[in-house]
């Protein structure tokens, strides 16, 4: 249990930092300034897009953190064997961080007004990310052919679950990423400012969102990788 409130604790710091910087502890009545601004009200659809993710990313993550409990709880039971983990699983995590450094990049492109470098990123992240799934894929069917099914053994239901979920996660990023590259492509230089703005956002958001997606798959690597099984151990035996 230890590990999982170190991962809760670690979650809810994100969780806290993400929200501080949101401007959610200013006291907006006190701010002398004129009635209607519109600069406060450009801000406003902003801030509330990056306070939406930030609350949505909280309640992956305890999902994902209750996930990680059950699995360090189940672990310990007798009828538990463990996986030999297919090597496209290191292919996959490479891809990963790949998409993020990708777009990492592709925001500070996205805040000069770069848009053919924007364009670029987007479209080498969702084929990197695409190709993180199919990798996710094959290592079913590895695992399958050699005869492990989600019924036969508790740690096979698990993998299948928490792989299963992460690419959920994905699939429901791509969406919103493919339709970044979309308005990305549909813009030109001589675009409205707003509309760079919003663009500006989108791969903002799309960024901390895959940031997101990179942390809960090395946690989740390493849980498969039987890293963490030697500190789960010690762990019980401190609690015992």
């Amino acid at each position: 249990m230890i590990v999982i409130v170190i991962f809760m604790v670690i979650m809810a710091a994100l969780a806290g930092w993400w929200l501080s910087g949101q401007g959610l502890a200013t006291k907006p009545w006190l701010v002398v300034g004129v009635i209607g601004d519109s600069g406060s009200a450009r801000s406003s659809p902003r801030r509330i897009a990056k306070v939406g993710l930030g609350a949505f990313l909280v309640v992956a993550g305890s999902l994902f953190s209750l996930l990680v409990s059950a699995y360090a709880m189940r672990m310990g039971m007798p009828d538990w064997g463990s996986l030999p983990m297919p090597t496209v699983l290191w292919f996959s995590t490479g891809l990963l961080l790949l998409s993020s450094i990708v777009l990492h990049t592709t925001v500070i492109a996205a805040r000069r007004d770069e848009l053919d470098a924007v364009r670029s990123g987007l479209l080498a992240t969702v084929a990197t990310s695409l190709a993180f799934l199919a990798c996710q894929v094959l290592a079913w069917r590895e695992l399958a052919a050699s005869g492990y099914f989600s019924a036969a053994n508790p740690a096979s239901a698990f993998f299948y679950l928490v792989t299963a979920l992460h690419g959920l996660h994905m699939l429901g990023g791509l969406v919103v990423l493919n339709r970044t590259a979309v308005t990305a492509f549909a813009l030109a230089g001589t675009s409205p400012p707003q509309a760079l703005a919003r663009l500006r956002l989108s791969v903002e958001l799309c960024t901390s969102y895959w940031h997101f997606l990179l942390l809960v798959w090395l946690v989740l690597f390493s849980l498969l990788m039987r890293w963490t099984d030697d500190l789960i151990e010690i762990c019980r035996g401190l609690l015992s």
